[in-house]
């Protein structure tokens, strides 16, 4: 989907434009032209953004057929500047996905190309139908909207994966299961993937609020200087998650341990309280010699009986013991 608007100088919005009304758009100096690609074939938007828009191979290649991290490149005559949305999946377990955004901004124009749907280009462009002052301060004042919306919209985001970090601690504490690891897992790597795009998006506002770049107005530095301090914190938050994340994996591992320690004293108390009986059972029934005399006394009653009280008693009196030193419990 091709779609297009245009504030002219008179302040008539226009919208769906075609490819020559592109071309006379561009010829005039005052007015401001945005064109959304997203979802298109690059066989259909290459010729536009080469034969109309005239810039650089390298400079379509990179949207059309590359990805990369955030970054900008200056072209003298315009820009080039590759921004990423996220959308975090909370019902698989915590998926954080990113979403390009190439953005090609001159002075009187910006072109934005993407190939999924992004929330925050549809605010932007149904706040500038809306509100047409927002298009009266130039193509930098719109980048400017653009990139305070995708930063905005990593708040949520962090918020979620904060949220499902709580929810897996009161599952480590409550009854861990190997699926608990592996969400502490992916919460691992979203908090990681978050953090290596936050930090090259930061650089790419620290230079737009700094550098001196011919289609950005010295006044509009400022703006893209509130949004680098945005990411500034963001970043910072970042960092405070990725601890949380590591001391939910380190009190999952405790969990396991001490549950793991549980289970080996319970087991080597048993083993203990019926050592005696193993004891008793094998000597009086090893049969190293015959017996030279008769011995029908000890299959009689009073025999078995003794025998049982001995085995009976005998780990009574372990058991006992054992509470005594304090190892049961």
């Amino acid at each position: 989907m091709i779609r297009s608007l245009y504030f002219p100088k008179d302040g008539n919005l226009q919208t769906d434009l075609n490819i020559e009304e592109f071309r006379t758009a561009l010829q005039d100096p005052d007015g401001l032209l945005w064109v959304d690609f997203e979802a298109t074939p690059p066989e259909d938007d290459e010729p536009i953004l080469r034969d109309v828009f005239g810039f650089h191979p390298l400079a379509i290649d990179d949207a059309l057929q590359e990805s990369h991290v955030p970054k900008i490149d200056d072209w003298v005559e315009y820009i080039y500047i590759v921004l990423h949305a996220i959308a975090f999946d909370k019902s698989e377990g915590g998926r954080l996905d990113t979403l390009e955004l190439d953005v090609f901004l001159g002075k009187n124009y910006m072109v934005t190309h993407h190939d999924q749907p992004i929330a925050a280009i549809e605010r932007v462009w149904d706040i500038s139908h809306r509100d047409e002052r927002q298009l009266l301060n130039g193509s930098d004042h719109l980048l400017y909207r653009l990139s305070d919306e995708v930063v905005a919209s990593y708040m949520p985001v962090v918020e979620e994966i904060d949220d499902a970090i709580d929810q897996t601690e009161d599952q480590v504490f409550d009854r861990p299961t190997p699926e608990t690891l592996e969400h502490i897992f992916m919460l691992k790597r979203a908090t990681l993937h978050l953090r290596r795009i936050i930090g090259p998006q930061r650089e790419v506002l620290n230079k737009l609020a700094r550098d001196d770049y011919p289609v950005i107005d010295s006044r509009a530095r400022i703006y893209f200087r509130d949004v680098y301090d945005h990411l500034v914190r963001l970043h910072d938050i970042t960092e405070s998650i990725r601890d949380l994340v590591g001391g939910a994996l380190d009190t999952y591992l405790s969990v396991i341990n001490n549950r793991m320690n549980e289970i080996m004293k319970t087991l080597t108390i048993i083993t203990t309280l019926f050592m005696p009986i193993s004891f008793v059972a094998g000597f009086f029934g090893m049969n190293f010699f015959a017996p030279v005399i008769p011995m029908s006394v000890w299959t009689r009653l009073p025999a078995f009986m003794i025998m049982l009280i001995i085995t009976i008693v005998t780990p009574a009196i372990m058991f006992l013991w054992v509470r005594r030193r304090g190892w049961w419990g």
